[in-house]
């Protein structure tokens, strides 16, 4: 396809021209400085047909095993049937797109048929003004609905790049008002397509060139992408110029932050200055620090780094700078002992308790009252001998005394006993063999003492014992020969300082004993200590 290689050929001069615009550097990393760009989608233009994409496994051999994410070309800008995508190789492209799920396709659309054909300025702003009036939309619409068939939806399309230079017929310079109308319009139709996910990448020269870039800038609803075209080339002779210049670098990233866009380098590479190693790593290290959407290198002669073998340095910086490292052999630390120090060991002062004592409250002794025991004194009663009668044989008769009644008075110790009655005597006739009469004895009345009170102990009073009545003997007729019984003991006087009191036996021992009395001898006399007057 000869036509569309002339239109690579204008194209490669009307780029250099642009990339004359751009020299310098100031900003560039060591040679030995690695670029991180590896994280940003990186790709290369290196044909435009089949051919571009099966090089794109070697670059990426050449590389190291660099991924490729970016596949790059351009549709032929002669006929408008080649616009519209009635081309084979776009077939390759979508099919490489959708082998990875990663991978971008960058399609550059012209805007006009006879692209690159130095058409004059008043017949480009004729073109202009009929795009802007729409009669040119069903040819974008056709391409929107190819991409859409051929199942590349999302494709990145770089529409009427470099518009602010001279190259292009579809350059912006003759009528910048319609030329953003007809932008307009071209987008508006491709987004109209049902299952269109098309990014719009406006993308002029780096520098002022014709005009000023910002002059054609459609607005922020039609565009997705604002990128820069930045060759080793003026204006600008240092790659710092390149950054501060006017419409430069530096101007680019600002425009872009301002409107909320991402940024891309759709094409940069060597131009017109031959192998220039310091521009390259200069570059590279830009686009790591700005960090684009994705940016490709134009690699053909006299740009390339790979295809073109008169640019060793500058490929030799390109190469080392995006091969991936490789992680080296796995050199083991040398384990270094740490010596061990001993601690010295310092003693913890043992600092004594002192032992507080507890103070001993002696508990006090109650005395236990010594309660006397009060002894009771038992009587001692004599025991009374009891004399063993002699009897004569044979022995007379005794008349038995006669029982008192015990209706009879008791005689009482105070009272005295009344002497009996004279009984008129009956004459006993006597035996011829008379026995003497045996007295009765007299039972003696024992005397117990009462022992005298204690001071400490009060005596207890003894219960007044009931009078047991003493049986007096019924008077016996006197005989000549029967004794009269023995007087009655004699009763103290009174206000005697001898005290008497009966003792009762019982009955049957009374019967035995007779009446019994205790008697006391006690002297109160005024020398006995206990007179109380």
């Amino acid at each position: 396809m000869p036509r569309p290689r002339r239109r690579l050929a204008s194209t490669c001069i009307g780029t250099v021209t642009a990339g004359l615009l751009a020299t310098g550097a100031a900003i560039a990393a060591p040679e030995e400085e690695k670029s991180g760009s590896s994280e940003i989608a990186m790709g290369a233009y290196l044909h435009y047909g089949p051919s571009g994409v099966a090089r794109i496994p070697q670059l990426s051999h050449w590389l190291g095993g660099r991924e490729i994410r970016v596949g790059h070309t351009y549709l032929p800008g002669d006929v408008w049937p080649a616009i519209e995508g009635n081309v084979s190789f776009l077939a390759s492209w979508a099919a490489w797109r959708l082998a990875e799920d990663d991978r971008m396709f960058v399609l550059n659309v012209p805007m006009q048929a006879h692209n690159e054909s130095r058409v004059p300025d008043y017949q480009v702003a004729q073109l202009i003004r009929a795009g802007a009036e729409g009669q040119y939309d069903h040819h974008f619409r056709k391409l929107a609905e190819r991409l859409v068939a051929l199942n590349v939806p999302d494709t990145v399309i770089v529409l009427g790049w470099e518009m602010n230079g001279t190259t292009y017929t579809h350059r912006c310079g003759p009528d910048p008002e319609n030329w953003k109308v007809y932008w307009k319009r071209i987008v508006n139709t491709m987004r109209s397509v049902p299952g269109q996910q098309f990014k719009f990448d406006f993308a002029p020269n780096r520098g002022a060139d014709a005009i000023g870039w910002t002059q054609c800038y459609p607005g922020d609803d039609v565009v997705d992408i604002i990128g820069m075209d930045s060759y080793d080339q003026g204006p600008g002779r240092t790659f710092d110029d390149q950054i501060t210049q006017p419409y430069g670098l530096q101007a680019h990233v600002d425009f872009a932050k301002a409107h909320g866009k991402e940024i891309s380098y759709p094409e940069w590479g060597l131009f017109r200055r031959g192998d220039n190693p310091e521009y390259v790593r200069r570059m590279l290290k830009w686009i790591e620090q700005q960090k684009p959407l994705y940016h490709t290198i134009t690699d053909y002669c006299p740009h390339g780094v790979w295809q073109c073998k008169q640019n060793p340095d500058s490929s030799k910086v390109f190469r080392e700078a995006l091969t991936p490292e490789k992680p080296g052999p796995v050199i083991p630390t040398p384990v270094i002992p740490t010596p061990v120090v001993p601690t010295p060991v310092v003693p913890t002062p043992v600092v004594p308790t002192p032992v507080v004592p507890s103070p001993a409250v002696p508990t006090p002794g109650l005395p236990t009252p010594g309660l006397p025991t009060p002894e009771w004194p038992f009587p001692q009663l004599p025991t009374p001998e009891w004399p063993s009668p002699q009897v004569p044989v044979p022995a007379p008769e005794v008349p038995l005394p006669v029982t008192p009644s015990p209706l009879d008075p008791a005689p009482t110790p105070d009272t005295p006993t009344p002497t009996p009655a004279p009984v008129t005597p009956v004459p006993v006739t006597p035996s011829p063999d008379p026995s003497p009469l045996v007295p009765t004895p007299g039972v003696p009345t024992p005397e117990v003492p009462v022992p005298a009170p204690s001071p400490a102990v009060p005596t207890p009073e003894a219960p007044a014992p009931s009078p047991v009545p003493v049986p007096v003997p019924a008077p016996v007729t006197p005989s000549p020969v029967v004794p009269k019984p023995d007087p009655q003991p004699p009763q103290p006087p009174v206000n005697s300082t001898l005290w008497c009191m009966p003792v009762n036996f019982g009955e049957w021992l009374s019967k035995l004993l007779g009446k019994q009395s205790v008697c006391v001898q006690l002297n109160w006399g005024k020398d006995s200590g206990f007179w109380p007057f």
